[in-house]
This record gives C-alpha cells, sequence and structure tokens, in this order.
C-alpha cells in the first residue's frame, strides 16, 4: 500500500488512491491443456449463490478441494523453521502446482453471493499468538507468482489502479493490515548493479487471500505515471518503476517479495465488540478491505464480530470508489455493525461549497465521532501523508469547539492503543 521513502515519488498526486477494486473481479486462469480431470473451478468473493464449497475444487478428488498442511499442531512465524512444518500434502492442488490459469473468466461480483459467511481454510492459520514478521528480506526474497491483473476504476477515474493477486503457495503467511515489499525487475539507477528498493504496499485481502485457501495475497495499486507540466505529455522515463511492472505484469509473472511486515495497523480482536473507524484516501482501503471481509465475509470459527466498523473513503469521483460493490454488499447485510460515507472531492461540494475531502464529511461526523473514541473505539488513517494535516486540522478545530485540548486527547488515544496511522 505504501512505498518506502525511496519510492516516495510513485505514489504522489491526487490520484494515489490506496488499493481495492470497484465492483466485480475477474480471475484469469489458463487451463492445462493436458490435464482433461480439471473439470470445475469453483471460488468465491463471498458465498456464491450456487456453490456450496468456496475452495477450489479439482474433478471428483476431495482431498484437493483445500490445502492441508502436515503440522505438529502448531505455527510458528518467529523463524523460517514454519516453512518446513507448513508442508503441503502432495496431493494438495496450488494455483502454481495444478497450473491453474485458465482462460476462463470466475466472476467475484458481490452481488451474486449470498449473505451468509463463508468457510476458510486452512483454519491453523488463526493459530500462532503472534503475526508473522519479515519471514524473507531484501537479500534473501520469496518468488511469488502473479494470479492475475485487473483494473478495478471507471474511465473517468484519473489515472489506474489494478487489483493484483499473488500466489505465495502458502509460504508467506501474513495477518491483515500488514504489507509485503516488492522489489521490481531490473537494475537501481542510483546503484548501478545493485536491485531496486522495496517498495512497501499493503495487502488487501485477508489472511485466507481471494481463494480463501491462505496462498494468495492481494494488492491495490495505483500506476504512478508522471507528466510533464510544461509539455503536458507522459515521460516514461520517470514513470513509477514498481507500480507499473506490477500493474503490467502477466498471470504466471514472477515477483520477488518480502516481508510480511507492520504491526501499527493489526486489527485488535480481543474485543469482538469494539468500534473501528476507518479513514482511507485511494488506494489507503487497501487494509481495510481485509478487515472488512474478516468481519463481515468469512466464517472464522474463533472471531465473531459483534461491534460496528465505520469506513470513510475519500477519492475525485464515482469511477475512483474502490471495491464499492464490496462495501455496499457489508452495507446492506450488516446495517446495525457497518458504516460507510464517501468523500467524493470532484463530484461534492462541502458546507463551504469547496470540494469535498475525507476530512470534511468526518467534521460533519465529529461529535459522533469523538464520542465513539471516548468510548474506546479504535481509529485507522491509511494513504497520502498529505492527508494527515488538514484532518488532524480538522480534529483539532472540533476538539477546541467542544473545550477539549487536542494535543492531550491525541496523547490519550496513543497511549490507549487507539490511534493508528499508515501513510506515506
Amino acid at each position: 500500500m505504501r512505498q518506502l521513502e525511496s519510492s516516495k515519488r510513485e505514489e504522489k498526486g491526487e490520484a494515489w488512491p490506496l488499493r481495492r477494486f470497484k465492483g466485480s473481479c475477474s480471475l484469469l486462469f489458463r487451463r492445462n491443456s493436458s490435464s482433461s480431470s480439471l473439470r470445475s473451478l469453483t471460488m468465491s468473493h463471498a458465498a456464491v449463490s450456487q456453490a456450496a464449497a468456496v475452495s477450489v475444487s479439482i474433478g471428483n478428488e476431495p482431498s484437493l478441494r483445500r490445502s492441508i498442511f502436515k503440522q505438529n499442531n502448531s505455527i510458528s512465524f518467529n523463524s523460517n523453521s514454519w516453512s518446513s512444518s507448513l508442508a503441503l500434502n502432495q496431493r494438495t492442488t496450488s494455483i502454481r502446482e495444478a497450473k491453474r490459469y485458465t482462460n476462463t473468466t470466475i466472476c467475484m461480483s458481490v452481488q451474486q453471493t449470498s449473505s451468509s459467511k463463508v468457510t476458510v481454510s486452512p483454519i491453523e492459520l488463526e493459530d500462532p499468538k503472534d503475526p508473522p514478521l519479515n519471514l524473507y528480506k531484501p537479500k534473501a526474497s520469496y518468488t511469488a507468482k502473479i494470479v492475475s491483473v485487473e483494473r478495478v476504476v471507471g474511465p473517468k477515474a484519473p489515472g489506474e489502479t489494478c487489483h493484483i493477486v499473488i500466489d505465495h503457495d502458502g509460504n508467506l503467511p501474513y495477518w491483515e493490515g500488514q504489507s509485503y515489499g516488492v522489489i521490481p525487475p531490473g537494475e537501481n539507477p542510483k546503484k548501478p548493479g545493485a536491485p531496486h528498493n522495496v517498495r512497501l504496499y499493503s495487502i488487501a485481502s485477508t489472511r485466507y487471500g481471494d481463494f480463501l485457501d491462505g496462498k494468495t495475497a492481494s494488492l491495490c495499486v495505483r500506476r504512478a505515471v508522471y507528466y510533464d507540466p510544461e509539455t503536458g505529455k507522459e515521460d516514461p522515463s520517470k514513470n513509477g518503476v514498481c507500480s507499473n511492472f506490477l500493474c503490467d505484469s502477466k498471470p504466471g509473472d514472477k515477483i520477488q517479495i518480502t516481508g510480511p511486515s507492520g504491526k501499527v495497523m493489526l486489527l485488535p480482536e480481543s474485543d469482538p465488540n469494539a468500534t473501528h473507524i476507518m479513514i482511507a484516501t485511494g488506494t489507503g482501503v487497501a487494509p481495510y478491505r481485509g478487515y472488512l471481509r474478516r468481519l463481515f465475509m468469512e466464517n472464522v470459527p474463533n472471531y465473531k464480530f459483534g461491534g460496528l466498523a465505520w469506513l470513510f473513503l475519500g477519492v475525485a469521483n464515482t469511477d475512483s470508489l474502490l471495491y464499492d460493490d464490496e462495501f455496499t454488499k457489508y452495507l446492506k447485510d450488516h446495517p446495525e455493525n457497518f458504516r460507510f460515507d464517501k468523500a467524493l472531492s470532484r463530484e461534492e461540494k462541502n458546507k463551504k461549497g469547496g470540494k469535498m475531502y475525507v476530512q470534511d464529511k468526518i467534521e460533519e461526523y465529529s461529535d459522533e465521532i469523538f464520542k465513539l473514541l471516548d468510548n474506546g473505539a479504535h481509529i485507522y488513517f491509511c494513504g497520502l501523508k498529505g492527508m494527515m494535516p488538514g484532518i488532524q486540522d480538522t480534529l483539532k478545530r472540533v476538539a477546541e469547539e467542544r473545550g477539549e485540548s487536542w494535543d492531550l486527547k491525541l496523547s490519550q488515544l496513543r497511549k490507549n492503543k487507539q490511534w493508528h496511522v499508515e501513510v506515506y
């Protein structure tokens, strides 16, 4: 979701919305022509109405319907020892092993799903008490493969944003709110002979991935394109290296991954009735997609959410909305537990007649937000670093109007671990 300091230029501009996709998502696979047993592939964004199973089923082999981990009843993320303990059953078919990329389009539209929650596996991913951290590092990265790359914004959106599904074959587990590092191919122009620096992207899926089998991760990436201010023409030599590599990738392409990293945006689950206020601009919505799928779509046996999740998303226009169908579906199915407010800067006006930014939408509900924070709500911010001054100014002004010191309140929120910020 966010890139390191060395690559901030790639993410500049109003358009760098954080990653997520809008409407339906199609995943492309290439059928293995030599395999006549590959009869059916079943996958669901939520619970597909006609399908009882949400795993991939291949032929008539029941054992190929799920990933089976051979392990010693525990998973350790504190060292690379997990790699041997998570050896896959030889009959388990992964995206790579089964070569199940086909030309068949599998629709993930939430409009075709039922409101029932979806079974996930392997449930052993719930066992670890601590999140996996830095299992793979820049000098020893993991080679994953691209499953699909889909443009997820409309024609009137400023710029292109893609939803990218990556196959890690179960070897690079993560938790919701963490990030992957991506090392684009080629040589670092500032360090001849050395690889490019790592770019960090928030993961836009739950630990089970879009296939709900624990073997994939999804990223939401805005293509960084540079236009000469004088000529108005694109200058490819200054385009974002990593974002363009990802958006141009094809199914089966290899990709070097590091991580997972990050703890500040992890979803606190000790209180299943907690309130979570999520604020994003553009692709900053990536981690929240993971949160919301876990809260409202997946049937996780040891976590039943009964609190409130409130999402504020700021983008340029309607065509720029990311994962809108998913979020709208949650709103319909869980009206008591989910709220969703949008700020469309090029289509809406704030109360002063100016453009509607996410901080303006926050101000509309400021009294309610402050009361929720006073009662222990968690608040999250993800997106461009430039979003924070406006938001902080708004919160400070509201606090003063309430006769409170914003500095003291912010200090208390941080002390109570209610304040979560990840911007770039």
